[in-house]
């Protein structure tokens, strides 16, 4: 059965326009209580986790962009991000919520509340090290299930028989590890066909499996978490972070 047949969306209300991205004003305590008190009703819908590269990116794709506005809830993962809704939207209590600071909050919960998880995306490898990590850190997390796709576009079939294999273990809350902008396409088609609350988090697979050193805290709090992230890829990353800042900077700054 689809989720459609049995669920009712709720949207998170209070958000902020930039560059045409709806994005809560939140913080983590907010977040979390909407996530959970409204658990049931977001089965079957995904939450996003913004940056100022996939911010960009819907400015400048509609279809992105769309794909964004339709989530339940997208946050604001970078600081540049929680700063324009405090400085320029007058949200004092708005604050950064990365993707990998909420798994582990919602893994110390998890185990208190018994919610369980499954998490797609990302390389067998990863996933172990992810799995082993998670279960001495929570030993009462329930982690129902794990799946690394191929590197390829899944057949229809193979797609029906991971819908039906996330489906049986019934999580609550369905991970997804692909990267932007593929793991936001992957929820938003995937939308009412998954019985959990969908949640894109980009690298954090790698950092909370112990494959790529995340920045020191002072790094994050300073907004300069991208930089270090640069410097450990500089080839593969050089043009997310120096290019999209800079149109980042030109779009919402400069030009309005």
């Amino acid at each position: 059965m689809y989720v459609e047949d049995i669920a009712i969306t709720v949207k998170y209300k209070e958000t902020y326009d930039i560059l045409g991205v709806y994005t809560a004003v939140t913080n983590m305590s907010e977040t979390l209580s909407f996530l959970t008190d409204n658990l049931e009703e977001l089965r079957g819908d995904y939450i996003c986790v913004s940056n100022v590269h996939t911010t960009v990116m819907a400015h400048e794709n509609e279809s992105y962009k769309k794909i964004q506005n339709e989530a339940a809830m997208v946050l604001p993962d970078g600081k540049p991000l929680s700063v324009l809704e405090r400085k320029k939207g007058g949200f004092q209590r708005a604050e950064k919520v990365s993707g990998p600071d909420l798994m582990p909050e919602l893994f110390k919960m998890s185990e208190e509340m018994g919610y369980k998880h499954f998490f797609y995306g990302s390389t067998e490898r990863t996933l172990e090290l992810l799995k082993d990590n998670l279960q001495q850190k929570y030993p009462k997390l329930q982690i129902v299930g794990m799946y690394a796709p191929p590197f390829r576009q899944l057949t229809d079939k193979e797609d029906e028989e991971v819908i039906q294999r996330i489906n049986e273990e019934k999580p609550d809350f369905l991970w997804v590890g692909l990267g932007a902008p593929k793991q936001e396409v992957w929820m938003a088609s995937h939308k009412n066909k998954i019985s959990a609350v969908m949640i894109g988090v980009g690298a954090g697979f790698d950092f909370h499996a112990g494959v790529v050193k995340r920045a020191p805290v002072w790094m994050q709090r300073s907004g300069l978490e991208w930089l270090y992230r640069l410097f450990q890829d500089p080839k593969r990353l050089w043009k997310r972070y120096v290019v999209t800042n800079s149109k980042f900077i030109w779009y919402e700054i400069i030009k309005r």
